[in-house]
This record gives C-alpha cells, structure tokens and sequence, in this order.
C-alpha cells in the first residue's frame, strides 16, 4: 500500500493516480484534491490544516508549549 505524496493517506490498490515527473520522481495521489493542491496551486503540505503533516506539526507545538508552561 502506497501513500498519498501530499497528505499522507493511504490509497487504497486500484485507486489514485501516479504521476512521474520529467527528472524520474514518482508521485502518488489519492485524490485530484491532493494532485491540485501539489501540482497546480504548488501549495506544501505543511501549510494545509487537513494534511497528515499539517497534524504532526501541530501536536509537536503543543506538547512544547505545554512543557514550556508546566516549567514556570
């Protein structure tokens, strides 16, 4: 099972689509949402809130904020 280049979902056999570009990479996308978002709006995943990316960077910032008020 592959993973969405973009999100981070995981897609599913028989479903998506694989883009390779021009230089040999390989990108996988569950949805033409994650395939616009990347490819036409060149937008990073980190800045999208609905991204698996997106989430793991939030609760990174969380917890050291939390750690950060427990220490006063």
């Amino acid at each position: 099972m592959t993973k969405c280049s973009f999100c981070g979902k995981t897609i599913k056999p028989g479903t998506g689509v694989m883009y390779v570009k021009t230089n040999g990479n390989i990108l996988y996308f569950c949805s033409s949402k994650c395939f616009k978002n990347a490819l036409k709006l060149k937008r990073k995943p980190i800045d999208v809130k609905w991204t698996e990316k997106h989430r793991k960077l939030a609760l990174k910032a969380r917890a050291s904020s939390k750690k950060a008020k427990s220490k006063r």
